[in-house]
């Protein structure tokens, strides 16, 4: 009966070490698979322009940008120490959004083709004039002023072409103006780290290595600009809807105001 008991162990065991020989081995591969999926490569799947230099990924983004039919840019500009708020869609036709500031208050910018208009409340309208919105040491508006914010109050108002806030003004509705003066690094380009924006993974490329801006570029599909810190710490801004159109159309006859040839002075 001993004799028995002990051939059958070994036979039992016989068929253990059988059994876990194919289990050792898938073991062993998965193993192996994970160690090589350490090393796999971050550019798999992606457009490839990770792989370029920094000013190689600088060109494909701004070559992309000048190629694109529309965007919409939001976030902040500091420039002379104030800063600025803006949410704008732009397309070579025109653009439309908001710009705000701490002191001037917020206004609207419609462009279709060369006509600019300038939509605000009677609040910015009364301190157009200089006579208020500088943190309450300028004198308040005169009635008369009160009575012509009041109408122009939430109309659109034509900026004459021959009145000096016109050319900055289109500046803010102008995508290559915009773009031009907004996407440029400083100082030697170098390359950051990998990150993703809105879900989006992305690249970074920067300028001295952040102190002279930075520039997320998408790793998917067109390498377009998806965010960039300017120099300085002159705002952060977000570029998004990359190719989209949007309706641009010159307000209504009854939405307008023109004020005549020149604005009040801003």
């Amino acid at each position: 009966m001993r004799g028995s008991a002990f051939v059958t162990l070994l036979r039992s065991s016989a068929r253990l070490r059988r059994a876990a020989a194919p289990v050792a081995l898938c073991v062993g591969m998965a193993v192996a698979l994970t160690a090589c999926g350490s090393d796999e490569d971050p550019d798999a799947g992606t457009n490839g322009v990770g792989k370029l230099s920094a000013a190689g990924i600088e060109k494909k983004a701004k070559a992309a940008a000048e190629s694109a039919d529309a965007v919409r840019l939001s976030g902040t500009v500091v420039t002379d120490g104030q800063t600025y708020k803006l949410n704008m869609s732009l397309k070579e036709a025109g653009g439309t959004g908001s710009v705000s500031s701490k002191t001037g208050g917020t206004f609207e910018l419609l462009r279709v083709e060369d006509e600019l208009y300038l939509k605000a409340d009677a609040g910015f309208w009364s301190h157009a004039d200089g006579k208020g919105g500088d943190g309450g040491t300028s004198t308040p508006p005169s009635k008369a002023d009160s009575e012509a914010a009041e109408k122009l109050d939430d109309k659109y108002v034509k900026v004459p072409e021959d009145d000096p806030a016109y050319k900055q003004l289109r500046g803010f509705t102008d995508k290559s103006v915009l773009l031009d003066g907004l996407l440029g690094l400083h100082g030697k380009r170098g390359k950051g780290d990998r990150a993703e924006i809105g879900g989006v993974r992305t690249i970074e490329v920067n300028g001295s290595e952040g102190a002279g801006g930075s520039l997320n570029v998408s790793l998917e599909g067109t390498p377009y600009p998806l965010q960039l810190a300017r120099a300085g710490g002159a705002g952060t801004l977000t570029l998004s809807d990359w190719g989209k159109d949007f309706p641009l159309e010159a307000p209504a006859k009854g939405e307008t105001v023109d004020y005549g040839s020149t604005l009040p002075s801003t």
